[in-house]
């Protein structure tokens, strides 16, 4: 009975049958059995679907021949199936336990079963039968082997039923190996296997191609053989991870090739097992990434070098509406003084503010629309809302179809050549507009008779005072610049020595309410000392009062120099708002334009305004503070605009 090929054909998911099993095995043993027990017919069926069909029989009835059928409920087997262990019937007319219909079909008195069950379900049965009846009932031995006989055709049908289930189980090992033999064969990738033992029991072709090992060549040996030497400790490691049952992905190792070169490759590996028994270890790709880790570390280059750029460098998604930022580097942040996060994802339009121009505004826009690369000088503001010129140049990124796929912005503060060029503008007009006026005056003096020796005297005394204002303003212009604690106190006391003498009748009061230095240069005290001298020197009166007062104001300190002279000219105080000269405005002198330009220097701010009451004038100075702790460098601001 062991040589049973099952072949099911019934819904209940019981994989097995023996209808293609040699006839003479199974009619052996319904022959032993009808020998036994001494009855004509022996016939083994096959229950499914409320329907019995004979698979094998011994005996000539006409109704019990293989592949005879009848349902289920018309059989002798009706009962048979619904019992735990073997119905024997010696008179089926009396008895009771077959239904009429049976017997009245095929016309056995003698009749003894036992159901077959196969994994715990129902099979079939196994019977035997007789058109006489018995005169004795069938012993307790009789039935025993009745029911032995079931059970042994049933063991049989399960180990059967196992062995072509392994069968085929393997056939579609061997299908699922070659198909993926296949595959592994034509990617460009290394497909392999190692068994428990350490050893590779399968690698794709692509070794050859990649590494130049014979691929069978390298089955049976271990696997430890094609790295290098640094990477066999950690090759190992992750060895036993992955026989732990640990799925490793991404992990980058060194490969040795035939010929000695490293080679390296990002391995995924997980455990194999083809759960029966047999091949069993892991199973993993190896990729050769040599070309794209060198690619990455160019990259990695490249990102240092624009990270590290003394430039401030931008890039935007020219595929995405509204260009969003992705890149900005260092220098950008320290530039505009935005944190990266605050950055990415928007419009770089965020640097614009009241002062920039919307003509520079419009030549970025329309050459971003034609993808065009453009450079504009812009004022634009920090995250502090300081201004800065900006010297910003966009230039657009195709891909291989030509289609724009980003812009790079590349930045630039050019807030200190910008000042020079205003200043030395200012320079210019200043002096040929008041050397043009001294000269006239000059010229007319010459020609009169009052006077005349004191206003030349007086004229070239202008002159030579504009002169030294202009000498400073060009020193303080060349000079390094140099952030440095400044005690406000010390220029403080220094400006009551010195005009004490020169203006006698003039009150000076210092009043320091902070206990910060300002961050500034050493020429923060002449600053200072010009605006004293302008509230003096302009004032008709000899008692003029000019106050010095110093207080915090966050981050900054603030010094304001308030007089009771006769106030500023209205034009004057424009002139040192708006931070330019024009033809038709002109300051009086470059004295505000050097305290301005002293001030925007160390990112401080200067206004200049009469005060409420119009007597005199307030001149405001707002300086960036440090307190004791504070590092001066880490204080320190850049220049900014002239204009406050």
């Amino acid at each position: 009975m062991s040589q049973f090929n099952p072949n099911p054909h019934r819904e209940t998911g019981l994989s097995i049958s023996i209808d293609n099993a040699p006839a003479e095995e199974i009619v052996s043993e319904l022959q032993i059995g009808t020998d036994y027990l001494g009855v004509s017919t022996g016939f083994l069926t096959r229950i499914t679907d409320g329907t019995q069909r004979i698979v094998q029989s011994t005996g000539d009835h006409p109704l019990l021949q293989p592949g005879e059928e009848c349902p289920l409920e018309d059989a002798y087997c009706q009962r048979t199936v619904e019992m735990d262990g073997v119905l024997s019937v010696e008179d089926a007319d009396a008895s009771g336990e077959i239904e009429d219909v049976a017997v009245e079909t095929f016309g056995l008195e003698t009749y003894i079963g036992a159901k077959i069950t196969v994994g715990g379900e129902l099979y079939g049965t196994v019977c035997f039968a007789d058109r006489d009846g018995r005169t004795d009932p069938f012993t307790e031995l009789e039935e025993l082997f009745v029911e032995l006989l079931a059970e042994r055709i049933g063991k049989a049908l399960e180990r059967e039923s196992y062995e072509v289930e392994l069968a085929q189980q393997n056939r579609r090992l061997e299908a699922e190996k070659q198909r993926f033999e296949g595959i592994a064969d034509a990617s460009t990738d290394i497909i392999f296997r190692i068994d428990s033992s350490a050893e590779f029991s399968y690698v794709s072709s692509a070794v050859e191609r990649v590494l130049g090992y014979d691929p069978a060549g390298l089955v049976g040996t271990s696997f430890l053989e094609v790295f290098v030497s640094t990477d066999v400790e950690e090759s190992l490691e992750l060895y036993q991870r992955v026989q732990g049952g640990e799925v490793i992905e991404g992990v980058e190792l060194t490969l040795e090739t035939a010929g000695g070169e490293p080679r390296v490759f990002e391995v995924n590996a997980q455990p194999f097992d083809n759960g029966i028994g047999g091949e069993a270890g892991i199973q993993g790709v190896a990729r050769d990434v040599t070309e794209r880790k060198e690619r990455r570390r160019e990259l990695e280059v490249k990102d240092r070098a624009m990270d590290d750029a003394e430039v401030g460098i931008v890039i935007a998604d020219a595929t995405q509406d509204d260009l969003p930022v992705t890149y900005v580097n260092e220098k950008f942040c320290e530039l505009t003084g935005y944190d990266r996060e605050a950055v990415i994802g928007t419009n770089c339009r965020f640097l614009q503010g009241a002062g920039t121009d919307p003509e520079s505004v419009a030549a970025l826009r329309e050459a971003i629309a034609a993808s065009e690369s453009v450079s504009v000088e812009i004022l634009n503001y920090r995250a502090s809302g300081v201004a800065f010129w900006n010297d910003v140049t966009v230039t657009p990124v195709k891909n291989a179809a030509g289609e724009t796929v980003q812009f790079i912005g590349f930045q630039q503060d050019i807030t200190a050549r910008k000042r020079r060029e205003q200043l030395l503008d200012v320079m210019n007009r200043v002096l040929r507009h008041n050397l043009r006026n001294k000269m006239n005056v000059v010229l007319g003096g010459t020609t009169g008779t009052t006077d005349a020796e004191q206003v030349v005297v007086s004229a070239a005394e202008d002159v030579i005072s504009l002169a030294d204002r202009a000498r400073d303003l060009h020193a303080v212009a060349q000079a390094d610049r140099n952030p440095e604690r400044v005690d406000i106190g010390d220029p403080f006391d220094d400006l009551q020595q010195q005009f004490a003498d020169e203006h006698p009748d003039a009150t000076l009061e210092g009043v320091v309410d902070t206990s910060r230095d300002v961050v500034a240069g050493s020429e923060v005290a002449a600053a200072l000392s010009e605006v004293v001298r302008n509230a003096l020197v302009h004032d008709p009166a000899d008692d003029t009062a000019v106050t010095l007062a110093a207080h915090d104001d966050g981050d900054e300190v603030t010094v304001t120099i308030t007089d009771d002279g006769s106030g500023i000219n209205e034009m004057e105080r424009a002139v040192v708002e708006s931070g330019t000269e024009s033809p038709l405005e002109h300051g009086s002198g470059l004295g505000m334009w050097f305290v301005n330009w002293v001030v925007t220097r160390y990112g401080g701010a200067f206004q200049i305004a009469s005060r409420d009451d119009a007597n005199g004038t307030v001149a405001t100075i707002r300086l960036p503070a440090a307190g004791a702790d504070d590092d001066v460098l880490a204080v320190a601001r850049r220049p900014t605009t002239l204009a406050a």
